[in-house]
């Protein structure tokens, strides 16, 4: 067994208050995220969003957040993946922002819609070529021998596009995550960490709290 009980750090960073934070959630995260950027962490956008199955299990992964605004935050996949198989069942979605080395972390639930054609190809346009080829490579979350077929059919993709325009798959596209709770962790002194919550209370708008450690 390995004994990991003396792997800790201590958290010292910065603190939060319901009095020092935005009225609006939304301004809030941007102004983390942004410090985020600043600080150059790795994929300051990489976020996990935990789904549930149609028996209730839940299912994490890391998606990258491409577009967010006060209509939500929105993640591009396969509509045949399992993330998009359980929303299809399930819209109830959470997202969290683990900034680690900001000793932050930022916790999103809402429910999820997809996004309209038009705002999926718009995204999909502006995709790198390779990812473009890649969208139309990959069934997700289907079940492959080897990675040599993912190989062969991404030559054949590129000699079937070969100096042309890639049009979107049909089954790929975006998802919103419209929220009604956000909560921003703080790391702090002796695990006293502050976290800040946001609840939803009607028609944009929202009420804070905060929550003990």
């Amino acid at each position: 067994m390995m004994d990991i009980a003396d792997l800790r750090q201590e958290y010292s960073r910065d603190s939060i208050d319901v009095s020092t934070v935005d009225d609006c959630p939304f301004q809030q995260f941007e102004k983390w995220f942004n410090e985020a950027c600043r600080a150059e962490l790795t994929e300051p956008n990489a976020m996990v969003l935990s789904t549930v199955n149609d028996i209730g299990c839940p299912t994490q992964r890391t998606v990258l957040l491409k577009i967010f605004d006060r209509d939500g935050f929105v993640f591009f996949t396969n509509y045949g993946s399992r993330k998009a198989q359980h929303l299809a069942k399930n819209e109830n979605a959470s997202l969290l922002f683990p900034w680690f080395e900001l000793q932050r972390q930022v916790e999103i639930s809402g429910r999820a819609e997809k996004l309209s054609f038009s705002e999926s190809v718009k995204y999909f346009a502006s995709r790198p070529r390779g990812s473009q080829l890649g969208a139309w490579v990959s069934h997700q979350s289907s079940v492959i021998s080897n990675r040599s077929i993912l190989q062969n059919k991404l030559a054949e993709m590129k000699a079937k596009f070969t100096g042309g325009k890639i049009p979107m798959p049909t089954g790929w596209g975006g998802f919103r995550v419209i929220p009604n709770r956000f909560e921003f962790w703080q790391g702090g002194v002796n695990r006293l960490h502050d976290r800040i919550e946001y609840q939803l209370t009607g028609d944009d708008g929202w009420q804070r709290q905060r929550l003990s450690p």
